[in-house]
């Protein structure tokens, strides 16, 4: 996926989606509804991984349902998802997330987007994020439509 932003001059050529899981894709633990149909349709344009602490418990389980890649990561949870990031290529990747411990892969990432949902968001992502968007649906959408995300990023 290429997304070219006008007059900044930068050029975007995406591969991953990185996703965070609690507070993100998912509620409570259950995924967000519609957010399966969304990843279908993202799938022909990227490599789309989950990675989580996995408070829940249940990720493997959102994983296998979504049909996409589990990483559980451990503690320090921010470092273990940003040598994640390094080791797909974080000039390739979008993430998505919205806790304090996404905050440094979205420092890192080409694109990141913070959720501010249901389960809120850390004010340390939301300042590391490249949008902020208020559930995980519209992000997808976003990325399903990239000229919406040329809107909000041009100069």
């Amino acid at each position: 996926m290429e997304i070219f932003l006008p007059g900044r001059d930068i050029k975007l050529e995406l591969k991953n989606l990185v996703l965070d899981m609690n507070g993100t894709i998912t509620v409570d633990g259950e995924p967000v509804p519609g957010v399966d149909l969304l990843l279908e349709a993202l799938k022909p344009k990227l490599n789309i991984y989950l990675l989580t602490s996995d408070t829940m418990g249940s990720g493997a389980a959102v994983a296998a349902r979504l049909g996409i890649p589990f990483f559980k990561v451990g503690s320090p949870a921010g470092e273990d998802k940003l040598d994640f990031l390094k080791t797909i290529g974080a000039e390739e990747s979008i993430v998505i997330g919205n806790g304090y411990n996404d905050r440094l892969i979205m420092e890192k990432a080409a694109l990141s987007m913070v959720i501010i949902g249901a389960e809120g968001c850390s004010s340390r992502a939301l300042q590391a994020a490249d949008i902020a968007v208020g559930n995980i649906l519209t992000a997808l959408e976003l990325l399903v439509n990239p000229l919406r995300i040329i809107a909000t990023l041009r100069d």
